[in-house]
């Protein structure tokens, strides 16, 4: 690799792992609040939590490596045209196409971690999460069950039982089950048994010989059913939080698992749109690297008239516009109103065919009239902010000197 590249390379990847620490971070404020009331209520400690933080790194990763290869091409480029170094590459006579190799190389090694994380790194972290959330929630709620004291640590449930024996086995159980205002219901057995679903990440207790006594209308209505056997969902707090916070999605599917989805879906004449959009994200979002790294290349160039800020609103606008076309297409992909496999690709499309006219300007060196009418604007109101502030127009007293004579 050329010193110029090796330069190139080297700037980028500075710029992108901080963009990546950065933006990582941010995302993750999103679950704070998850953990901590695992911290607090189930007694996670500081080891668990640090596998917690390695196992979602990988779901954030698919959107913050995009972002930083863009960010990363827009700063280097802006720093190199603002310091006037991208003229005297020129005036060496390096052409653009041949600056933008490295930028296409950091790129291509982007695409390929982006990939690795969507097929093998993210379906991973994912199922080690909800994995070890669920053993925490299951392991605790088996601690907290104690005989001789009102258990209200299941949704919609008050639980009492006389005796434990272990962690599973319960004797002369009590339990009010309120699961709505207009629904009560005492239930008694005499033994019950607490049995874990892995699969579906719930607990139920398995009760046996014991009955129901319903009181949906008080003083009108009064039933009581026995029974032998009666197997009841245990809702835990923190389960439902995971279903809800988005923990388990389909994102989180290998390739392997969401094709198999989709199939039986199919063979059962059920809609399969959206793992279809899931599974097509699979594959666009890496692709997404290179178009981000070939485009900040020359966008960074033209927006170094701005300045550093400049370059960070270009970053900016490319991402929203970008973004909002994905999520746009792929609503409209699991709506069923465009096709599924092609909806997250629309995206990519109008951003390819945007790149290759980027490119194609700047390596011919063709004025970018749109661009420049944008930039003069933003030149334009920056200035007139800065004249704006407090005190700008003030002037410094002129101090007169007498000439010695």
């Amino acid at each position: 690799m050329k010193i110029i590249h090796r330069y190139i390379f080297t700037e980028m990847l500075k710029i992108f792992v901080i963009s990546t620490l950065a933006l990582t971070m941010v995302l993750f404020m999103d679950k704070v609040l998850f953990i901590t009331d695992l911290v607090f209520n189930r007694g996670v400690t500081l080891p668990e939590v640090a596998r917690m933080i390695f196992y979602i790194t990988p779901g954030f990763l698919g959107l913050t490596i995009p972002i930083s290869v863009l960010v990363a091409a827009i700063v280097v480029f802006n720093q190199l045209s603002a310091d006037s170094e991208y003229v005297v590459m020129k005036a060496s006579g390096w052409s653009f196409l041949y600056l933008l190799r490295p930028v296409f190389y950091f790129s291509l090694a982007a695409f390929i971690i982006t990939n690795l994380n969507m097929f093998y790194f993210l379906p991973w972290g994912g199922q080690q999460f909800q994995k070890m959330v669920y053993d925490i929630v299951r392991t605790r709620a088996n601690i907290d069950i104690k005989p001789n004291v009102f258990n209200k640590d299941f949704e919609g449930l008050t639980v009492f039982v006389n005796n434990k024996e272990g962690n599973h086995e319960l004797r002369g159980i009590f339990i009010s089950h309120n699961p709505s205002e207009n629904d009560a219901k005492i239930i008694l057995a005499d033994e019950g048994t607490i049995v874990s679903d892995s699969e579906n990440y719930r607990i139920h207790l398995q009760l046996r010989n014991g009955s129901i006594h319903d009181a949906n209308e008080p003083g009108t209505r009064y039933q009581i059913i026995k029974f032998q056997r009666y197997d009841l969902n245990l809702n835990l707090p923190t389960a439902g939080k995971m279903r809800e916070s988005g923990f388990f999605k389909h994102k989180d599917k290998s390739v392997s698992d969401l094709w198999q989805l989709i199939q039986e879906k199919e063979r059962a004449g059920q809609p399969s749109n959206f793992e279809k959009v899931e599974l097509s994200k699979k594959f666009s979002i890496p692709f997404t690297c290179l178009l981000f790294g070939l485009i900040g290349g020359p966008l960074g160039i033209k927006s170094s008239r701005s300045g550093k800020s400049g370059g960070f609103v270009v970053a900016v606008a490319i991402i929203l516009l970008y973004y909002v076309g994905l999520i746009s297409g792929q609503n409209l992909g699991k709506g069923g109103e465009i096709p599924a496999l092609l909806s997250v690709w629309i995206p990519n499309i109008v951003l390819f065919f945007f790149t290759t006219y980027v490119l194609y300007k700047v390596h011919k060196e063709i004025p970018f009239t749109l661009v420049d009418r944008v930039t003069d604007a933003y030149l334009t109101l920056l200035d007139v902010l800065k004249r704006l502030k407090p005190g700008a127009h003030r002037t410094e007293p002129h101090h007169h000197t007498t000439p010695n004579l």
